[in-house]
């Protein structure tokens, strides 16, 4: 049997507000679909967090043994500036500001953002799908909408009538926010642009003669709005209905709000059945932000080079401490809280690296089984992280008293310990173990130290040909020589 059929698993609905018990529109299937970066500047660490606690809502989905079509797109497109349909486009303006193509900026901050996710051993998507992939179905919807009486043309570009949507649905369903308030918060800015209402929302934008990154379509040459792109590649590969659509908490207006209604104008039905919302990530208790000098990227943490830290910390002592906080809880970084982080982590890992060493007995005075459980219940409640890693360290504390010898634990149970608490720590919260990995790296210097020696003798015996022949293998694993006046280096 499937592991899900006996963990009943709940979710923190955003629709609704609260926990609900999940069930997936396919038994044994999910369908998820998360908001993806726009690629024109590196990966900051708030965006980490964010992706960070959906890769571990995938890691135990698949733990339960769910098949799960995990979707993460690449906006590379560009938006507004702010998000709004007024102003330059942030990939359009980077490429300006660097004199390069829009898919240069896009190219290397796709292949930054990548890097940072494989250094934090992220999982990938399912599918990776982009904006620019997808301009064809984002015109084919805008179509519909306009069919429908919902999007109207001006000037060569297309908007969403939210007022006109309103008559028959709830905008604001997801936020809270009614639609009466916020016209009359803004009716200053009407007549400002071709909207008909300030909150109406662009589908199309016509591109000014400047404007490089632009597509044919029936109403001008231009570029989608922002919103479209995801109800595009959501609906494409998950279908008109799916379970789960996850992203920051700062995209819950406009931008999901805003799906939901394309969406429902569209097809006549809510797209989503479970929206998931992370916190933000706060630095030294104050809004991480370049302008103010509060901020730090993820790869600065990892190499030191920065002035917030005291030293470089690991991408699994980084991802450690942020999995210590709830993804709905607002986490604050700074060098104390990852510097404590740092200590549990090691401790963590001493414990699982002692595991081998315990020795078992004929019976057990723990019950083990009802420990491994309390690790599901955590999971299970909207993905606890820190109650899991609470149970975690209490298996902590009976490694060291069966390391004691003061609990004893029999061989069944130990199995049962052992292969439950690596599963969740390496499995579902996606930590690795640094320690040995490092021991894996010394061993494998030793090796090539071994065959640079064999190589020196080689050419000292004059014996070019096995000289060449360590040469070229090395060179065949992606392994570097380098002779110089002090010897032979190498590079991987």
């Amino acid at each position: 049997m499937p592991l899900y059929t006996s963990q009943p698993l709940k979710i923190y609905n955003s629709l609704s507000g609260e926990k609900e018990d999940f069930k997936p529109i396919h038994e044994g299937n999910v369908g998820m679909y998360v908001c993806g970066p726009t690629v024109y500047s590196n990966v900051h660490l708030g965006n980490v967090r964010t992706f960070m606690s959906f890769d571990v809502i995938f890691r135990y989905f698949l733990h339960l043994d769910y098949k799960v079509r995990y979707v993460r797109n690449i906006t590379d497109v560009g938006h507004i500036v702010d998000d709004v349909d007024e102003g330059e486009d942030k990939i359009a303006k980077k490429a300006r500001l660097e004199q390069l193509e829009p898919m240069e900026v896009v190219q290397r901050y796709t292949v930054d953002f990548h890097d940072i996710l494989k250094a934090f051993n992220f999982l990938p998507p399912s599918i990776e799908p982009t904006a620019t992939g997808h301009i064809i179905e984002q015109i084919e919807i805008i179509k519909k909408i306009i069919d429908k009486g919902i999007g109207y043309v001006a000037n060569g570009s297309v908007y969403f009538d939210v007022v006109k949507y309103n008559e028959t649905n709830n905008y604001g369903i997801l936020s809270g926010r009614n639609i009466e308030d916020m016209l009359a918060n803004t009716r200053d800015l009407d007549g400002q642009s071709d909207k008909r209402n300030p909150q109406d929302f662009a589908l199309w934008k016509r591109a000014e003669p400047e404007h490089i990154m632009r597509w044919p379509s029936p109403w001008s040459d231009g570029f989608p709005g922002w919103h479209l792109e995801c109800t595009a590649m959501s609906t494409k590969y998950l279908g008109n209905h799916f379970d789960i659509h996850g992203g920051g908490m700062d995209l819950k207006f406009p931008h999901h709000e805003c799906e939901i209604a394309q969406n429902e104008a569209c097809t006549g039905q809510s797209p989503v059945n479970y929206w998931m919302h992370a916190n933000m990530l706060t630095l030294n208790g104050k809004k991480m932000a370049k302008s103010t000098g509060n901020n730090i990227l993820p790869g600065e943490i990892l190499s030191g080079d920065n002035t917030v830290l005291s030293k470089p910390f690991s991408a699994s002592v980084t991802r450690f401490f942020m999995l210590q906080a709830h993804y709905r809880s607002i986490l604050d970084f700074s060098d104390d809280a990852i510097t404590a982080a740092e200590k549990g982590y090691k401790r963590l890992m001493e414990a699982i690296d002692a595991l081998p060493t315990i020795t078992a007995g004929n019976s057990s005075s723990v019950d083990f089984n009802a420990w491994k459980q309390s690790c599901y219940d955590a999971m299970n409640d909207d993905f606890n992280t820190p109650i899991l890693i609470a149970q975690l360290f209490e298996g902590v504390r009976y490694i060291n008293l069966l390391k004691e010898g003061k609990e004893t634990i029999s061989a069944e149970d130990l199995k049962t310990f052992s292969t439950a608490i690596n599963a969740f720590v390496f499995d579902v919260l996606g930590l690795s173990d640094e320690k040995a990995a490092d021991g894996n790296n010394d061993k494998l210097e030793g090796v090539i130290n071994m065959l640079i020696a064999m190589r020196n003798q080689a050419r000292a015996d004059k014996n070019f040909a096995l000289s060449d022949q360590i040469r070229d293998q090395l060179i065949a694993l992606g392994i570097q020589l380098k002779d110089g006046k002090e010897g032979t280096s190498f590079s991987i």
